[in-house]
């Protein structure tokens, strides 16, 4: 720390004053009104409407929004504990507990993963087996015989089925506890009722048992369970990578000594190493250090990028080679990187119009299912008879209208759509965005900063003589302007002139005096140069009392992958348009380079709002990417909007969708993946529209038995996701 302290780099005075130990406990208590809760037993849809609706019947909580994919809720809820929150959910019967970070590992996912890996080998082994015994009896078995096999298989099934049974059996008990029928009350109901059945018949010596068809229905449950959760963990959502970014411990120079500490007990203004190929557990700028920064997981620029004293670093980035000092300017839940996860999130838990749909529809497959079931056994024991039919047709219809299908077919698509563009460098921030962009027919784009980089670099020195070069720079370094700003990158390598009483004149250039010379540079109108403004770069003049005027270009190099999004947007029929506040010749010169027939220069802000209003206004659905202040109003008129991660915070926060890297070809791969995800959607919906239409009736005519019921279930669950799955590729 000595070094650090005589660089004047040594931490806050406020933090030296006080021990560690106490800044540590001190920080423990603090919390910002949002809390997290892990949701183990949330499966479903109806899931989702349960726990948001007890949540928000809670007088202290403004808003709660449940991410089935990583079954967790976040509520914002300023003064309440998770003490407080966990209660409210157990009432209702879910299990919930203060979110553990480790939780969050895939380790700890495949727990779960394990479980019913487990309980599909028990279940698959005893079904086996009973199964030879099975044969036995089919195969003309009788008398004493018979009795036996039905009594040892019932030995090996009744075990097995409260045993491999458990994750069903749980989630029923917890629902019914509190008076709430679940989708697993009824599967449950059908377990215990093929049990039940089993016993009955060999009890009394019958001829037929079903302990085989009550293990197998088990087996086969249990297998779609599975399916179902190794299905969300390959549709990984973008909030669970991001996730893995984060660091839990960082080593913090106080009290003239390193010590790991939580990165939540963090706070601006410490000091804290990081050492190379760590990944950085805070926002904050290099205090002391050089090295190269790897950005790819998080902006996707695959070269390392070198970085010295002075500069930010993000939360998730890696440092590769040199050992680093960081003064925290955020961490935890401030951090860049704990806020674009947060964004995720949102988008992930957000509900369109489909995503309604289906909730409506598992919450009203409850009390539908059950009737029916009743129904069933009432009208088959009333016309046969025979209770053992009876009971197994109810069973039947219990499984076989389970809608698990339903209730995957948005969640599914939603995160593996989320999930792809992410991993293109595209973050989804509206849970809306992509069905709104799936409709669009029309992309209007901002020029500077969105089709080109905004960062304009000289066209070449040479009109510029060697004796003025050091003029030229020493004006440049004077202002913040772009031009300046890239003239004196320019300059470099030249020596920089002394000069006497410098000073810029906003929005026309900067002035001073030089060997008893007046100096400027600026606009041509500020130096009285005549400029017919036909040229097709932007440009700046250096005027010298005594010399002729001399004329600087610059141009404004396209963003990667400009050329090949605006071809694919018009490959897909869209209509595409430039707006920008720059001047015609030279939005004339870019859109000609990109093929772009319909462009529009000198529009200010309220312009292009107006001009988005009015293609609206005409029935277009327009889609707008700009990056700057004067593009925050257009972003919020349009259908849908978005801004590269250089954009400022203003129009990020207007746009539904933010670029993470600097190419531009994820938009249009966007609008590609919102039409194939909507189609997901409508297809998902179908199957299982088409999937009841047909069991349904079947189950209840007494043709489907409730093994043949657990295997088309399952079936209509799987095939449901692998469509969703399909958006992947």
């Amino acid at each position: 720390m000595a070094n650090l302290t005589a660089s004047g780099l040594s931490a806050c005075p406020a933090c030296d004053a006080v021990p560690l130990a106490q800044r540590l406990a001190d920080r423990a208590d603090t919390t910002d009104g949002t809390v997290i809760l892990s949701l183990p037993t949330a499966h479903c849809a109806a899931c989702i409407g349960d726990v948001e609706t007890a949540l928000m019947a809670h007088p202290k909580v403004r808003k709660a929004r449940v991410n089935l994919t990583l079954r967790r809720v976040t509520v914002d809820a300023p003064g309440l504990t998770p003490d407080d929150l966990v209660p409210v959910l157990a009432g209702i019967g879910y299990e919930a507990h203060e979110l553990d970070p480790d939780a969050l590992s895939a380790n700890a996912a495949d727990r779960q993963g394990r479980d019913l890996l487990m309980r599909i080998g028990v279940s698959g082994f005893a079904m086996m087996n009973i199964m030879v015994l099975s044969v036995a009896v089919w195969s003309g078995a009788d008398s004493a015989t018979r009795d036996l096999f039905h009594w040892i298989s019932g030995a090996i099934a009744l075990p097995t089925v409260f045993f491999a049974g458990q994750p069903f059996f749980q989630s029923a008990w917890a629902a019914i506890r509190v008076g709430r029928l679940g989708m697993d009350v009824p599967i449950s109901l059908a377990l215990i009722l093929a049990s039940a059945i089993s016993v009955y018949e060999t009890v009394q010596s019958g001829r037929h048992a079903y302990f085989d068809a009550a293990t197998m229905l088990c087996f086969f449950l249990l297998i779609g369970r599975y399916l179902d959760h190794r299905t969300r963990a390959i549709a990984r959502s973008a909030a669970a990578e991001l996730t893995a970014l984060e660091v839990t411990r960082a080593t913090l120079l106080a009290d003239d000594a390193e010590q790991v500490v939580p990165v939540a007990t963090l706070r601006p203004g410490d000091l804290i190493r990081i050492r190379p190929g760590a990944r950085v557990p805070a926002d904050g700028m290099i205090a002391e250090g050089r090295s190269e920064i790897d950005r790819a997981l998080l902006t996707g620029e695959t070269l390392p990028v070198a970085v010295i004293p002075g500069q930010m670093l993000s939360a998730g980035e890696v440092n590769l080679t040199g050992p680093l000092t960081l003064r925290v300017t955020a961490a935890g839940r401030d951090s860049s990187l704990a806020r674009l996860t947060s964004l995720v999130e949102a988008a992930e838990a957000a509900r369109g119009r489909y995503t309604s749909l289906a909730e409506r529809a598992s919450r009203a497959y409850s009390p539908t299912v059950h009737l029916m079931a009743l129904l069933s056994f009432v009208g088959w024991y009333w016309a046969t008879g025979d209770l053992r039919l009876a009971m197994n047709v109810a069973a039947a219809v219990l499984i076989v209208t389970c809608p698990c299908a339903l209730g995957l077919a948005v969640p599914a698509v939603a995160t593996a759509a989320s999930g792809r563009l992410f991993r293109l460098g595209l973050l989804i921030k509206d849970g809306t965005a992509l069905e709104r962009l799936a409709e669009i027919d029309t992309v209007v784009f901002d020029k500077t900063g969105t089709l080109t980089l905004g960062r304009p670099t000289l066209v070449s020195v040479k009109p510029l003589p060697a004796d003025l070069r050091p003029v030229a720079r020493a004006l440049a370094e004077a202002s913040a302007h772009p031009l300046s700003r890239a003239l004196a990158m320019a300059l470099v390598d030249h020596p920089s002139a002394d000069l006497f009483d410098v000073a810029e004149q906003p929005g026309s250039g900067v002035s001073g005096r030089w060997q008893g010379r007046s100096v400027r540079l600026g606009r041509a109108e500020w130096l009285g140069v005549a400029d017919d403004g036909q040229a097709p770069t932007s440009a700046t003049w250096l005027a010298v009392q005594g010399e002729a005027p001399v004329r600087l270009d610059f141009s404004d190099d396209l963003r990667p992958g400009a050329a090949d999004c605006v071809a694919g947007l018009r490959g897909m029929g869209l209509d595409v348009i430039v707006i920008s506040g720059d001047r015609r010749a030279v939005v004339s010169d870019l859109a000609g380079r990109l093929g772009i027939g319909d462009f529009h220069a000198d529009v200010g802000p309220d312009g292009k709002e107006a001009m988005i209003r009015d293609l609206a206004a005409r029935g277009a659905r327009v889609l707008m990417v700009g990056d700057g202040l004067n593009d925050t109003a257009a972003l919020a008129r349009a259908h849908a909007s978005i801004s590269p991660a250089s954009a400022l915070d203003a129009a990020r926060v207007a746009s539904d969708m933010v670029l993470t890297g600097n190419d531009l070809t994820p938009v249009a791969e966007a609008v590609k993946t919102a039409r194939r995800a909507t189609r997901r959607i409508r297809q998902n919906f179908a199957i299982s529209v088409a999937y009841n239409a047909v069991a349904v009736p079947l189950a209840v005519a007494g043709m489907v038995t409730p093994l043949i019921a657990a295997l088309a279930m399952s079936l209509s669950s799987i095939t449901v996701t692998l469509n969703a799955l399909r958006l992947r590729d």
